[in-house]
């Protein structure tokens, strides 16, 4: 049995390692290794400070999740997909690795979005950029007993992050790339919506629903404002639930 296991996960991954990684990139559809890490595991942020060079450090801490993806692109269900700007390679899911991680996040398909082919063709400025502002919100917080025996420095360090505010949510709190329709369906929006770069649903920390809209200052104050009346006309749209009631769009997708 052991020998099957190695054989079909040549990278030695683990099954926990490779449900992080479907259900971070089933959330935001292109992502380096660092940012799984930091999202999924992130005590291995505060390990490896014996390294003598960032890059060597980086390497350390994200090699669970590299050979994650390694044998998730065995399995034909992750691929790479350019780089960013600094060189970090790009991964993102294949048609059938969106299916499995719908499973991973208990989510229908029809609310996984598309794959992220092509997203990182120009570094992906504006996927990173989105995706490091997901970071930000869950503010991950390290597993302290998965560091009880690392030195005094290393464990001072994690229980400071530990200790500082908490963020908002899990990662299955979140989407990305968000078509709100104005007019059509979920799944065939019609034109003049907008498109949320990230949504939040976590009611279990007082934030029911939050759309989040990541600018990389190449929008003018106009485009901006022509948005936010996209997003306006979304929330006044109402349809009707399976009785016939009318009801806010949102409240089909979100509770």
């Amino acid at each position: 049995m052991a020998a099957g296991k190695r054989k079909s996960n040549a990278a030695g991954s683990t099954n926990t390692a490779r449900a992080d990684v479907l259900r971070v990139l089933g959330v935001l559809k292109v992502a380096t290794a660092d940012q799984v890490q930091r999202i999924a595991l992130p005590h291995l942020s505060h390990r490896h400070t014996e390294k003598p060079t960032p890059a060597k450090r980086k390497t350390a801490r994200t090699a669970t999740h590299t050979a994650a993806l390694a044998d998730l692109r065995t399995h034909r269900l992750v691929t790479t997909g350019g780089s960013t700007t600094t060189g970090e390679a790009l991964r993102h899911l294949t048609l059938k690795g969106l299916e499995a991680a719908a499973t991973e996040l208990q989510r229908p398909l029809s609310e996984m979005g598309a794959t992220a082919r092509g997203a990182g063709a120009a570094g992906a400025s504006h996927p990173m950029a989105v995706n490091e502002t997901v970071i930000a919100l869950l503010r991950p917080k390290p597993d302290l007993a998965k560091l009880a025996t690392d030195p005094p420095a290393v464990r001072a360090a994690a229980q400071a992050v530990v200790d500082a505010p908490g963020g908002v949510g899990s990662i299955g709190s979140y989407w990305t790339e968000v078509p709100l329709p104005v007019a059509g369906s979920w799944s065939t929006p019609g034109r003049g919506g907008a498109q949320a770069d990230i949504v939040l649903n976590a009611p279990q920390d007082g934030v029911p629903l939050l759309f989040v809209e990541v600018d990389n200052c190449h929008e003018t104050a106009e485009e901006l404002a022509d948005k936010l009346e996209k997003y306006a006309r979304f929330f006044r749209r109402q349809v009707k639930d399976t009785e016939g009631k009318a009801q806010p769009m949102w409240r089909t997708r979100w509770t």
